[in-house]
């Protein structure tokens, strides 16, 4: 019919009407292609999300698609979740790996989406797994220690706090995080919520005082006020303290103490930092009044003089000796890491205590000391090839003016 209206303007001469029926033709609604939305399939059978990357999260998701023999269009939109569009991945989880190909991929212009053209040998109830990366979803993790009266154990209990802006609700999922155990919990677009995933009693630990002598006075008693000696709880992370398992991300730590009356006291705040398996974990929990580190250097003195051809010196070696004075006002031992940090190229000569390096130029001097008892460690050490900083020429000579 249309067309013989289209017929019939042409041979009267009416341009003005056949311009309007063509362009009701242009504009017809064409049929629309059936889609499969993310946010709308009620068939999205098991959801993972890996957290493994602090910035970016891996979700892997298994549907069941219902497709007819032969070619199948299956949209996969996105609108209003951040889905990083590159990292769209579609695989066949049948049992017959030839059942299912995939034959294209299309991105319709001005949309969140794609189109998989997806073969299928015989009308079928195909499982799949589609993954992708999510952004919008941050997480921190937060950790509790509550140490024992004596101070020689904690109950360590860590937290994810878990926060969803990606624009995706998860109604059920499960959630790996690299280490510790695998959990299971709902996360809705704009939530928050905290879930309780690592618990451990009766973690060994041991109270350690740290005097840096790059960050502490020398001499506490020309200060003009007390000097507080930093206080940490250590935490090895291995199979000894009941931990080792996993990796242990860093977060923040708020660490109490049982007070012997049924309640707990809170000590302090910390953040704490990565510690690897076999490495530990640093806790502090404040300064520490009772023990006062005073160092001094009691000689100094030139050794392996190297002089030029008019007898000036140009090198020479140095040999330092230095005396730390540890007083303990406690009344229990304590253990008091000593850290020095070393000039140019030094080689020690002689030492009291033991020491391990941290680095080519830290070293970590670990004291113990009883109650109520004082410690004095030595060290002399040699630092080699010092350069003679010789006086401007104008003011070593006599220059005529």
């Amino acid at each position: 019919m249309m067309k013989a209206m289209i017929t019939m303007m042409k041979t009267t001469g009416h341009p003005a009407l056949l311009a309007a029926v063509a362009a009701l033709l242009l504009v017809r609604p064409a049929p629309a292609l059936a889609r499969l939305r993310l946010v709308a399939l009620p068939d999205r059978e098991d959801v993972v999300v890996n957290l493994d990357n602090p910035d970016v999260a891996l979700v892997q998701e298994e549907r069941t698609l219902t497709l007819q023999e032969g070619v199948n269009q299956v949209d996969f939109s996105w609108k209003g979740v951040k889905i990083d569009e590159s990292s769209i991945r579609f695989e066949s989880l049948a049992d017959d790996p030839d059942a299912l190909t995939l034959l294209a991929v299309s991105y319709p212009p001005g949309e969140d989406a794609l189109v998989w053209d997806v073969h299928s040998a015989e009308a079928v109830d195909a499982p799949v797994r589609i993954s992708y990366l999510l952004d919008g979803i941050d997480q921190m993790v937060t950790y509790t220690a509550v140490a024992d009266r004596e101070e020689t154990q904690v109950g360590l209990q860590s937290f994810l706090v878990l926060r969803n802006f990606s624009g995706e609700d998860f109604g059920h999922a499960t959630w790996l995080l690299g280490y510790g155990d695998a959990f299971e919990s709902g996360s809705r677009h704009e939530e928050t919520k905290r879930v309780s995933f690592f618990n451990r009693d009766e973690v060994p630990i041991v109270k350690q005082f740290t005097w840096d002598s790059a960050e502490m006075p020398h001499e506490p008693d020309r200060q003009d006020e007390a000097v507080g000696i930093p206080v940490h709880y250590v935490i090895e992370n291995t199979a000894a303290s009941r931990l080792g398992e996993h990796m242990l991300w860093p977060g923040k730590a708020r660490v109490f103490q049982h007070d012997g009356h049924g309640s707990t006291i809170f000590l302090g705040e910390d953040m704490a930092r990565f510690p690897p398996v076999g490495d530990e974990m640093r806790l502090y929990i404040g300064n520490s009044r009772d023990i006062v580190v005073t160092q001094r250097r009691m000689e100094t003195r030139r050794d392996n003089i190297r002089r030029d051809n008019n007898r000036n010196t140009v090198l020479y070696d140095e040999v330092r000796r230095d005396v730390v004075t540890i007083e303990n006002f406690r009344d229990s031992a304590a253990v008091l890491d000593v850290i020095q940090h070393m000039e140019g190229q030094w080689k020690m000569v002689n030492s009291t205590h033991d020491y391990e390096r941290q680095d080519y130029k830290t070293l970590r001097f670990p004291v113990e000391i009883e109650a109520s008892d004082e410690v004095e460690m030595e060290l002399i050490y040699r630092v080699k090839n010092i350069i003679e900083r010789a006086p401007h020429p104008l003011l070593r000579y006599n220059v005529p003016r």
